[in-house]
């Protein structure tokens, strides 16, 4: 008995995985591939910093982090800080988006200042429902 014929193909050789890029555009600037990033895995922290406008950011990271991990938690805490700097602000100012006011007015009754009277309680009658 002979041996089985091999295939012809050759094994495939595993594919290169593509980097991931650790350079980004910064979002106050607006520069390209102006935002490095480095992980520093002793200390367990990364660091963002932009060579153009010189914004930093700190975070924590661990064995698992990318740079593309910092620079999105930095978008995050950017975002949440833009977002409680505006809340801070309606308070300090008394102001309301123009939203909440148009919603506000449709649930508020209208004031009649002119009447002292109290208005009459109103009483609803709860009609049987017929399940037949």
């Amino acid at each position: 008995m002979g041996k089985r014929k091999k295939s012809s193909r050759k094994p495939g050789g595993s594919k290169k995985k593509e980097p991931l890029e650790t350079t980004f555009s910064c979002i106050f600037c607006h520069h390209e591939k102006s935002v490095a990033c480095k992980i520093d895995k002793k200390e367990l922290l990364g660091h963002l910093y932009c060579k153009i406008c010189g914004q930093t950011f700190q975070t924590r990271a661990n064995y698992l982090t990318e740079p593309v991990d910092i620079y999105a938690d930095w978008i995050d805490a950017s975002e949440a800080a833009s977002k409680q700097h505006a809340t801070s602000d309606r308070r300090l100012t008394g102001s309301t988006p123009i939203a909440e006011q148009s919603s506000s007015r449709l649930t508020r009754a209208p004031a009649n200042d002119d009447d002292d009277e109290p208005e009459p309680r109103r009483r609803f009658i709860q009609a049987d429902s017929d399940d037949d």
